[in-house]
């Protein structure tokens, strides 16, 4: 992680992933799985992370709601979003934020890369370079 990526974690308390993310680490990933395998392959994945918990799941609009506790005892809310882009091509964004005023200090881009090196590891037969 960069000095800039922790000074902008000063004042910042949010990290999320998008297509037009600057940081390349930050795109979002796009996986050769329908909607519906990639929702059983990232749900059950997810569900085995030590340290995370599923709060909420809603398969029909794909999207899965994580919590975590840091060290310091604040708490970050993590969104999972996996987007049907074509009947055999779907992309997995990530949104993660933290509780409370101050910054994270990169706490949030930590636990998005953590997220996707996990998911890579696991669903890389499938994953596209786009």
């Amino acid at each position: 992680m960069t000095l800039k990526r922790t000074l902008v974690g000063i004042i910042r308390s949010m990290e999320g992933t998008s297509d037009r993310a600057k940081d390349p680490k930050l795109k979002t990933r796009y996986y050769n799985l329908s909607k519906e395998r990639a929702w059983e392959e990232v749900s059950s994945t997810l569900k085995k992370i030590p340290g995370y918990k599923v709060l909420h799941e809603v398969p029909s609009v794909g999207e899965i709601i994580l919590e975590k506790r840091t060290t310091f005892g604040r708490t970050m809310d993590i969104t999972v979003s996996i987007i049907s882009v074509s009947p055999v091509r779907s992309a997995v964004d990530m949104y993660s934020a933290s509780r409370g005023s101050l910054g994270d200090l990169g706490s949030n881009y930590r636990t998005i890369m953590n997220l996707f090196s996990v998911l890579d590891k696991k669903l890389v037969k499938y994953k596209t370079n786009d």
